[in-house]
């Protein structure tokens, strides 16, 4: 039978090894969500920087849980991030991405159970939830990419890439509608 410490140190570890792909996760979603952005794709490089933040909340949500059980965060990504990629391409290799971290967050999940860390299990399940969020978007538009490719990006440049707050309201949408 292992020891309370033996069976943290389970957990610490794949609690470590989510925070490496979650790092991964923001700096390839930052990468795309700036190069949508000069490829004038706004809508879609709007929504991979939300991405990228809800991926950087995941991170923070992990290392702290780490630091709750006394370990120490890691700041390593899991791997190299893929750069330059073109349209067609980074919708499927992304949905690819979040199905394999939701397999892996599910073992990660059975791990914490495993060794007696409910917290550690119901965060998982959390974060599950949202990257299940990411891989139906990025899936969805992958397939609208290869239904209608031009058809459908077309409909998507030029529009606007803001993800800052801005005034809700009949009157201020109208008034944006005149200016744009």
């Amino acid at each position: 039978m292992a020891t309370k410490e033996e069976r943290r140190e389970k957990v610490i570890e794949v609690l470590n090894q989510a925070r490496s792909m979650e790092l991964q996760a923001i700096h390839l979603y930052m990468n795309q969500h700036y190069n949508l952005d000069d490829m004038d794709y706004g809508e879609l490089a709007s929504n991979m920087k939300l991405i990228a933040i809800d991926e950087m909340r995941h991170a923070e949500q992990f290392a702290e849980r780490i630091k709750e059980l006394g370990g120490e965060p890691t700041d390593k990504k899991s791997k190299k991030v893929e750069r330059g990629q073109k349209i067609e391409v980074i919708y499927g290799y992304d949905s690819t991405e979040e199905d394999d971290t939701i397999d892996a967050y599910n073992q990660f999940l059975l791990v914490c159970r495993e060794n007696g860390d409910s917290i550690s299990e119901k965060l998982f399940e959390t974060i599950i939830d949202e990257e299940q969020a990411h891989f139906n978007y990025f899936d969805n538009v992958k397939s609208h990419i290869e239904k209608l490719g031009n058809t459908f990006l077309s409909r998507i440049a030029g529009t606007p890439s803001s993800t800052g707050l801005a005034d809700q309201g009949f009157v201020i949408n109208a008034q944006n509608s005149q200016n744009a």
